[in-house]
């Protein structure tokens, strides 16, 4: 059991670094290794995915409040879909069976791999949508100069509409859904990749919290398993978010897309084969 527990330690610090950098929180990679490689029940994976979520939004997303990198005042406004759109999964969940939501799982990945793959949208320093102008969610982020670079944000209403179907995703998966709000915020609302990621980190706990309660009511959190996924995501989370102010747009993409394309490969061939 201690090896065990270690090694879910060591799979959990590198899920919570690569979640770190690319805006994915770690609970999307930690998923599919604790039920491919360690052949733990999916349900019972999804809870311990879901509480290491919690852990990586307290550790990295407090340092990228920090450095100016995550614009709260978006995180919270658009918290109102996901929040909302989780419960909503939490419950759906409980009546689909396993390999159906490994095989929505995969889906949901390659489309959020693909969506990462594609040209960059050019960042505005300026936008005229009303909304964002009303709610002030224009900001700025630190560069790797020691400058700040303004931005500004568009489509605010898209963007909250595709924020609903992210915390759908995240209560119906257990998982952060950061693919789906990375893609929201970067694609759609025209954000900085970067600042893209470090809002998404913030914005995962408060999701995750939101069906905590229903996952543990129904069982799924099993301490054994959840104790080293925590403490390794808490880990990997807090290094990662030391590296992102020097980490290239382009890098972080590539990681995002070949690491989140090589899950949903796993994630779709295990639930139509009936592994998971």
């Amino acid at each position: 059991m201690l090896v065990v527990s270690l090694l879910v330690f060591a799979a959990a610090t590198a899920a919570g670094f690569i979640g770190s950098l690319t805006g994915l929180g770690g609970g999307v990679v930690i998923t599919p290794v604790l039920a491919l490689l360690f052949h733990v029940d999916l349900r019972y994976a999804m809870g311990a995915s879901l509480v290491s979520v919690i852990a990586t939004s307290s550790g990295a997303a407090a340092a990228y409040v920090r450095e100016g990198f995550s614009n709260v005042r978006i995180g919270l406004f658009l918290e109102m879909a996901t929040t909302t759109g989780a419960i909503f999964g939490a419950f759906v969940a409980y009546y689909t069976p396993t390999s159906a939501l490994s095989v929505i799982m995969g889906v949901v990945l390659l489309f959020s791999a693909y969506m990462s793959t594609r040209r960059p949208v050019e960042h505005l320093a300026t936008t005229d949508d009303a909304l964002a102008h009303r709610l002030r969610l224009n900001g700025e982020y630190p560069d790797t100069f020691g400058g700040w670079r303004q931005y500004g944000v568009d489509r605010v209403k898209s963007g909250f509409a595709m924020m609903f179907g992210a915390g759908l995703t995240s209560g119906l998966l257990g998982i952060g859904s950061g693919a789906l709000k990375v893609i929201a915020m970067d694609q759609i609302m025209r954000m900085p990749f970067k600042v893209s990621t470090a809002t998404s980190n913030f914005m995962i706990g408060v999701t995750a919290a939101a069906r905590a309660r229903v996952y543990w009511r129904r069982g799924w959190v099993v301490p054994d398993v959840t104790m080293p996924v925590v403490l390794g995501v808490l880990l990997g989370s807090l290094l990662g978010a030391r590296r992102l102010a020097r980490a290239s747009d382009r890098i972080l993409r590539l990681l995002f897309a070949v690491v989140v394309g090589a899950l949903a490969i796993e994630m779709i061939y295990g639930g139509v084969t009936g592994k998971l």
